[in-house]
């Protein structure tokens, strides 16, 4: 397969997470992959928020830059948290192996860096409509920035996978809201039978025996939805509690 054949297919691949067995963790590492062999760079990791706003290290090509992406967590600094914070590029390089690393940004990130070999980061954020939800992190055994070529088709790389994983949590966001609807409607039928039953049995209206069934739900600490199918169920373990 020649580059260009690589190029497409790996957008084809970054574009497709509507699957059934979608795995966000396999999906990233594939991302991390791509960079490496498309982008001719020396690693690539990927930070990504959970919905706290926090990051978390998910996927990176080789130990040496899952090491490094964790050091920068851990401090709360480097090319790559920055990048998330600032919401752009951010360009590394470690011009002079015999610089002291004080003065380079970040130093104890440039130390560890210059320890594993690398000494340039181009960090990507991962955004979307203003929206950003991690950063992709390409690492480089020589120093100086990515060329705007690299860096450009970095960026289209990023976006289609960040698209990508929006599309599928709004996706699995639907969902869950249609099971929590449909649950609701459920919940309201069993109510109601609970409320009929109880208005029967009692010889009163559906709002007292409505308001007799939030009683004893709330007395015993359990949900009304519970009460009401016991209530439907197995009424005469109920029904004595509920009587004047």
């Amino acid at each position: 397969m020649d580059r260009e054949e690589a190029l497409a297919s790996a957008f084809v691949e970054l574009a497709d997470t509507l699957v059934e067995d979608f795995d966000i963790i396999d999906f990233l590492n594939r991302l991390a992959e791509h960079c490496v062999s498309l982008l001719e760079v020396d690693g690539a990791g990927i930070l990504l928020t959970n919905p706290q706003g926090e990051l978390h290290l998910i996927a990176a090509s080789s130990e040496k830059t899952r090491l490094l992406e964790l050091l920068q967590l851990q401090g709360h600094q480097g090319p790559c948290v920055a990048c998330y914070t600032e919401g752009r590029r951010v360009d590394y390089t470690d011009p002079d192996p015999a610089q002291d690393v004080a003065s380079l940004p970040w130093p104890r990130f440039a130390k560890a860096a210059r320890q594993e070999g690398f000494r340039g980061v181009c960090a990507l954020p991962m955004r979307h409509k203003g929206t950003v939800i991690g950063a992709l992190n390409l690492f480089l055994h020589e120093p100086g920035p990515l060329d705007d070529r690299r860096a450009a088709l970095g960026q289209a790389l990023s976006d289609i996978a960040t698209i990508g994983i929006l599309q599928e949590r709004a996706t699995r966001r639907q969902e869950i809201l249609a099971d929590q609807l449909q649950y609701a409607l459920n919940s309201r039928v069993v109510i109601e039978q609970a409320k009929g039953f109880l208005a029967h049995r009692l010889d009163t209206s559906l709002d007292e025996a409505f308001t007799a069934l939030r009683g004893l739900a709330r007395g015993s600490n359990r949900k009304l939805v519970d009460i009401a199918m016991e209530v439907i169920t197995d009424p005469n373990s109920v029904v004595p509690d509920l009587q004047p």
